[in-house]
């Protein structure tokens, strides 16, 4: 019972989550960012008008995310023979660079612009600007939540930092960051009009734009960074590994494992390829059932690996193939 549960946790319980995160993140922001241009008109205010530009953006972002969860569906063809699961990674990217180019640019644009025409006006009613600001991060927070949930039920118990950095859904780790540089831009525009407010000052609503601008391109950047390594391809993780050696030395019949390599080619979507060294004496017939059981053993155990390639060889060719550089990845005998 345990092990169906996981394989549904792993397959399509996992992609539903990632979509409910994404949908979620998305309603909130289109909500916010209709209510703060509305205020920014309203009040004036440079940083509301960023914080509205910057809501605007990340709805777009999560219809880019949606788009990538539903392509990463698409069944493999003869073009694209292991699928399309990457799709998702491209269009995470993509996200990136629009936060940066666009959401950073416009806000420090906005409030430099501020600061160089030299504001002589106060903001128009800050109280209401304050409280759309109060409401925009209630909003904010709830998105928030439904993505950290989803993060929660994916930790593997490393801490949080090691968890965050294992994780392999980029639509989640997307919607967190957007929604904590939201709720913290929120309060940076809130500090930018009450002090514009309290001192007479507008001066300081213009900063609060250009900090928003910086805090979404630190995002920008941090984003990319971990979104690079997926889009270029990532292992699964050595504790996988682990395992999979495990129970691979179960086999009497195999006295070593050459290599063994994974890859994501999706979120859900890994990639198996070993080398195995079998005994001299072991018959053909015998190998093909070991390496069809070692398969189904790995498929069981890690439903998120949909492909398993095995190659029979021993120690001494892989090693004179590998130039020696296998040697370092044979085990001992099992």
């Amino acid at each position: 019972m345990a092990r169906s549960r996981r394989k549904v946790r792993d397959g399509e319980q996992e992609a539903d989550g990632s979509k409910k995160a994404v949908i979620a993140a998305m309603g909130a922001n289109l909500a916010i960012a209709v209510t703060k241009l509305v205020a920014a008109v309203f009040t004036g205010s440079s940083s509301m008008l960023a914080e509205g530009f910057h809501s605007i953006i990340d709805t777009a972002n999560e219809g880019f995310l949606l788009i990538g969860l539903k392509r990463a569906k698409k069944p493999a063809d003869e073009k694209h023979p292991f699928g399309y699961g990457s799709e998702v990674y491209f269009w995470s990217f993509l996200v990136a660079i629009i936060i940066f180019a666009l959401g950073a640019g416009f806000s420090i644009f906005e409030g430099v612009e501020g600061l160089i025409a030299g504001e002589s006006e106060s903001i128009n009613s800050p109280l209401v600007a304050l409280g759309v600001l109060a409401l925009s991060f209630c909003f904010e927070g709830y998105s928030w939540s439904v993505a950290f949930r989803e993060f929660q039920d994916r930790r593997r118990g490393n801490g949080l930092l090691r968890d965050f950095r294992d994780m392999k859904d980029p639509s989640i780790f997307v919607v967190l960051f957007e929604d904590s540089a939201a709720c913290l831009g929120i309060l940076i525009a809130a500090a930018g009009v009450g002090l514009a407010w309290g001192t007479g000052i507008p001066a300081f609503d213009a900063i609060g734009s250009i900090l928003i601008g910086v805090l979404l391109g630190v995002t920008a950047v941090l984003l990319a960074i971990e979104v690079k390594g997926l889009l270029i391809g990532e292992a699964a993780g050595p504790e996988m590994e682990e395992r999979i050696r495990d129970r691979i030395a179960d086999q009497p019949e195999i006295i070593g494992v050459n290599e063994l390599r994974t890859l994501h080619l999706g979120p859900s979507d890994v990639l198996l390829t070993m080398s195995l060294d079998f005994r001299d004496d072991v018959v053909s017939q015998r190998i093909e059932t070991i390496v069809t059981e070692i398969e189904r053993r790995v498929r069981d155990a890690f439903p998120i690996v949909r492909r398993v390639f095995v190659e029979v060889q021993s120690q001494q060719g892989h090693q004179a193939l590998a130039g020696g550089a296998g040697s370092s990845e044979a085990t001992a005998s099992a």
